[in-house]
């Protein structure tokens, strides 16, 4: 069984908060368990909560009406999504799933939102967070329309690495296949093929068996920025 007071009290977007207030959280939180594939929730749908992942990952993603799905952004271990907790009323935007076996340690927005205003220290520790949040959604759409296909893929393969909070200096390993790397790009495989060929034969990403391994991002950010 995971320890939910530690899972919870190890999530940035909770760090605004009291030791004090913790234990409150701990009493408001349940965990959900979900195998790879299994859709945790659809866009559209009205829940409300925050979800912080205490083991595996999650992926969101956007399904076109042909039916095909794109994924949009990776989140593992000890990442938090669920930004509309701070909209009530609004619906998802998009679908999440789990990208493998997953354990998800989950606060209910109105208990959540209540809380917060008993401390309100909580709340720039929040915005702050969500305003990263959009930063780097538009900074991945000024990638899309101005940068080449190398650099659109290290810098956001640089920003998963950076969601993980992993330091620059180490290597940071990402559950991606080369194929959902495309997926992610919006590409095809033959797409990205080139460009991750040249990554690796600079020393700066390893391929394993479902993983990507940025062996050093400090000099993959440097590699982008020189392009």
């Amino acid at each position: 069984m995971i320890g939910v007071k530690e899972v919870l009290a190890s999530c940035p977007m909770l760090a605004g908060f009291p030791e004090c207030a913790f234990d409150e959280l701990t009493a408001m939180a349940r965990v959900n368990r979900f195998r790879t594939g299994e859709p945790i929730y659809e866009g559209g749908s009205m829940q409300s909560s925050l979800s912080v992942i205490a083991r595996g990952s999650v992926r969101l993603t956007s399904v076109n009406p042909a039916g095909r799905e794109a994924t949009l952004m990776l989140f593992e271990e000890g990442s938090w999504f669920g930004d509309s907790v701070f909209s009530p009323g609004m619906p998802r935007v998009y679908s999440v799933t789990a990208h493998e076996d997953t354990e998800l340690v989950e606060l209910p927005g109105d208990k959540l939102r209540a809380l917060m205003a008993s401390y309100p220290a909580s709340y720039p520790v929040a915005l702050d967070l969500v305003s990263r949040r959009l930063l780097a959604a538009l900074t991945t759409l000024e990638d899309d329309a101005l940068r080449s296909v190398p650099v659109r893929i290290g810098r956001r393969l640089l920003l998963l690495a950076e969601l993980q909070k992993s330091g620059e200096s180490a290597n940071v390993t990402l559950k991606l296949t080369r194929e959902q790397i495309a997926n992610l790009m919006g590409m095809t495989r033959q797409g990205v093929h080139k460009s991750l060929k040249d990554f690796e034969e600079e020393g700066l990403l390893e391929f394993s068996y479902g993983q990507v391994t940025i062996t050093d991002p400090a000099a993959l950010k440097e590699f982008v920025e020189s392009q």
